[in-house]
């Protein structure tokens, strides 16, 4: 075995044991220390088509599409295309040495069947990266590519494709309304101690192209959900997980709410976004989430119905899994699937769980 594969394998095997040595830091080591990176401050100011590309100076970063479609069969689908960046170290490097590792997930979930499949690659070989300008984010084969014009932001209009042992997708989705900047101006905090992350989203997308399945090919529609996220510190020690929700409501509104668990209260928040495009931060005291069934899932129970109520919205909802065993199979594992919520405020969406294994 070369020099250059022993590396690749050791980085590997350190990142992949993340998870296990770190439970008392935090999901997935992401309460650990940050020290020599970079931290998320208040009141960021974004820069753009530069921060749709990486930034190796913090710790953890990540590029999360997820869609909800209707295939020409009629029936329901959900997708999910994620490529993760995990820095080694806080320092530069190139090629071999460089200290980044990206990892990437997709996913496709029917009602009777879900498929999961992950990709990960060394830094600073090609193999995997992101370029802001022409914005193009890939992992081997999979790639989420800018088609936007030189005049419209290069998440305007993209193409997303992934593959899998028994999958594909190919999907093209524009966007109707500008970039949401999550929590306050999008410095999203995660705890009452304060730690935070950097979190802008598009989440007004169309989209529309295929799913290759083992029944076939599947041309498809609906409405899909990008997430930019990065941070050093994104979770305090005590936070074993989180339950996410990002909904596309029939009356032209987008609701993205967290809960992080830590064994007591846990901790909240969330955003409301209006048809037109208005944000309403959504602090802890203003979200109640209460969890209504749960499911056997990989032999584990999980919560897979949830009450969402905002008081101060109106909205009293319940979420229902398009398939409860929508369990991802990768390194961490976690649950992630599309849902439909009923109530008063009707709609489609995603619900991503973590920390239950």
């Amino acid at each position: 075995m070369n020099v250059k594969r022993r590396a690749v394998l050791r980085a590997f095997a350190g990142a992949a044991a993340l998870p296990s040595l770190a439970r008392a830091q935090g999901f997935a080591g992401l309460g650990s220390s940050a020290e020599g990176f970079a931290l998320p401050q208040p009141d960021p100011q974004f820069r753009f088509p530069a921060d749709h590309g990486a930034h190796p100076d913090y710790r953890v970063e990540w590029w999360y599409v997820t869609a909800v479609l209707t295939g020409t069969d009629g029936a329901q689908y959900g997708l999910q295309w994620t490529l993760f960046r995990s820095a080694l170290a806080p320092r530069p490097g190139q090629g071999w040495t460089a200290p980044q590792i990206w990892f990437a997930h997709a996913g496709v979930t029917t009602k009777t069947q879900h498929f999961s499949a992950e990709r990960r690659a060394r830094g600073g070989i090609g193999q995997a990266g992101v370029q802001p300008a022409p914005f193009t984010a890939w992992i081997d084969e999979w790639e989420m590519r800018s088609q936007a014009s030189p005049e419209e932001d290069a998440f305007d209009a993209l193409s997303l494709k992934a593959q899998g042992r028994d999958f594909a997708y190919d999907l093209a989705l524009h966007a109707s309304s500008p970039l949401v900047l999550q929590g306050q101006n999008g410095y999203s905090v995660k705890s009452p101690e304060g730690q935070a992350s950097y979190y802008y989203a598009q989440p007004f997308f169309t989209a529309q192209g295929a799913l290759d399945l083992p029944q076939g090919k599947i041309p498809v529609t609906g409405q899909a959900w990008l997430d930019r996220e990065w941070s050093s510190q994104p979770l305090a020690a005590d936070q074993s997980g989180w339950d996410w929700f990002a909904l596309h409501l029939q009356n032209g509104a987008k609701l993205m709410l967290f809960q992080l668990r830590d064994g007591g209260a846990g901790y909240r928040s969330g955003n409301w976004i209006a048809p037109d495009g208005t944000n309403t931060p959504l602090s802890d005291g203003k979200i109640r989430l209460t969890p209504q069934s749960q499911s056997k899932v990989q032999g584990r129970m999980i919560p897979t119905s949830w009450r969402i109520e905002l008081p101060a919205q109106g909205l009293d909802i319940t979420s229902t899994p398009l398939n409860p065993q929508a369990w991802m199979d990768t390194a961490p594992p976690y649950w992630e699937g599309p849902i439909t919520v009923t109530g008063s405020h009707p709609g489609r969406g995603y619900l991503e769980m973590t920390g239950y294994d």
